[in-house]
């Protein structure tokens, strides 16, 4: 029984380590050349990906065909120029320059303000005194040379006026007088006493009837009226009328029907505002910079056109209370938008400075952290990066970046700029 026992176990041990055998081999793997074939096709794929992409395109030089369409099409979008049609140049208003060379203007500033121009300013007196019976033009309207503002009864120009006619009622008498005693003496029947004494009486009588004459051209009266005067009815004696000296317009009216006003009074200002002055403060750093004849830009603001001219005068005296001297310019204006007491700035040219190349500075813009000028090329306009030098308000030198007989955008150039910013987001294309 001992024996079976013992030869069930070396069975059973024998069975269990054929199974466990059987359970723990594993394929090897290897091909008929005895290689390894789990290698064999690693090596295989790696072999097919030098060969071609995961949907078949052929590699060169590392990367897909498709790969190098998206690098050459980015080159493509990234590229910083703008093409723009002539159309298209007139529809955005921009407008091209040739770079040349030249200088820079330098500037002085001065502030000023508008006045009257004092050479056509009148202020108009009656010249007699009197009271006002008509008033025919009031402030603000427009007057015209001769044109009749205002009626005055005075008595004192109905005395002057009879002393004139008194007077050449006189010279007539005494030149008769005179004319018959010359005959009577040449006929040697009166004295040469005579003949002297009417003589001397119409010497006498013709100086107070040019004294009289002379009265009455003071107060405006001309020799066609003198001659017309005796055939006036004695109602109009008094009658002294107020006449506009030129053309202009009335900015001031100092009487009322019914005053009296006298010889000396302001009765009325007319100005000519065709024309206005412009003085100018200069202070006593800038004297030496200002002369006569250089030209300068009058800035009023507030929507008024920006006017030029020429300084036609430098005041010789400082003031003492401003330190300042006066410059004055002679300005047209005929629309009327310089009125008088506006404040101004004038920026006067007071000498040039020699530049290689100068542009507005209207054409320069900024552009990846760098100051560039659009030029014209065959490929269309494109961001030069620039060197700028000395400056003035409105010009600036270029000193690296643009050449002479270049053509660069003066005008406009901030939409080229802007169509560059909107390719380089992604957001459009460059035409």
């Amino acid at each position: 029984m001992k024996k079976y026992t013992i030869i069930s176990a070396v069975i059973l041990s024998a069975l269990f380590i054929g199974v466990y055998s059987l359970w723990s081999v594993e394929p090897t793997g290897q091909n008929e050349t005895g290689g390894d074939l789990h290698e064999s096709a690693l090596e295989k794929n790696t072999h097919d990906e030098h060969e071609t992409d995961k949907i078949g395109n052929k590699i060169e030089d590392g990367h897909t065909k498709d790969s190098a369409i998206v690098e050459e099409g980015k080159a493509e979008h990234d590229e910083e120029v703008v093409r723009l049609s002539p159309d298209e140049l007139i529809e955005f208003g921009i407008e091209l320059s040739t770079a040349e060379a030249g200088s820079i203007d330098q500037y002085k500033d001065l502030p000023g303000e508008i006045v009257l121009n004092a050479d056509r300013l009148a202020h108009v007196v009656p010249r007699v005194s009197g009271i006002v019976r008509e008033v025919l033009k009031t402030v603000g309207e427009s007057v015209k040379t001769g044109e009749l503002l205002a009626v005055l009864e005075s008595r004192e120009l109905a005395d002057a006026k009879a002393a004139f006619l008194a007077a050449l009622e006189r010279e007539k008498l005494a030149l008769a007088n005179f004319s018959r005693e010359e005959r009577l003496w040449l006929k040697k029947v009166t004295s040469e006493q005579e003949y002297l004494d009417a003589r001397q009486t119409l010497a006498e009588v013709r100086i107070d009837r040019n004294s009289a004459e002379q009265q009455l051209h003071a107060l405006g009266f001309s020799d066609v009226q003198l001659k017309e005067l005796p055939q006036h009815p004695d109602a109009i004696y008094t009658r002294f009328e107020i006449r506009a000296p030129f053309s202009g317009t009335m900015i001031e009216k100092h009487l009322t029907l019914g005053e009296s006003v006298s010889a000396d009074t302001d009765v009325f200002t007319i100005a000519d505002l065709s024309s206005v002055w412009v003085d100018l403060n200069v202070y006593q750093k800038d004297l030496i910079d200002i002369h006569k004849g250089q030209a300068v830009t009058i800035e009023t603001g507030h929507g008024i056109p920006t006017v030029s001219g020429e300084i036609a005068w430098v005041g010789p005296i400082v003031s003492e209370t401003t330190r300042t001297a006066t410059a004055r310019v002679v300005l047209p204006n005929s629309d009327g938008a310089l009125r008088p007491g506006l404040f101004v700035t004038a920026r006067v040219t007071v000498g040039g400075v020699a530049a290689g190349i100068f542009v507005p500075k209207s054409a320069l813009q900024t552009f990846e952290d760098r100051a560039v000028l659009f030029v014209k090329t065959e490929k269309g306009y494109e961001p030069n990066p620039v060197e700028i030098g000395r400056q003035n308000r409105t010009q600036v030198e270029i000193v690296s970046g643009l050449k002479v007989g270049q053509t660069y955008v003066s005008k406009g150039s901030f939409t080229l700029k802007a169509q560059l910013s909107k390719g380089a987001f992604g957001d459009g294309h460059n035409h």
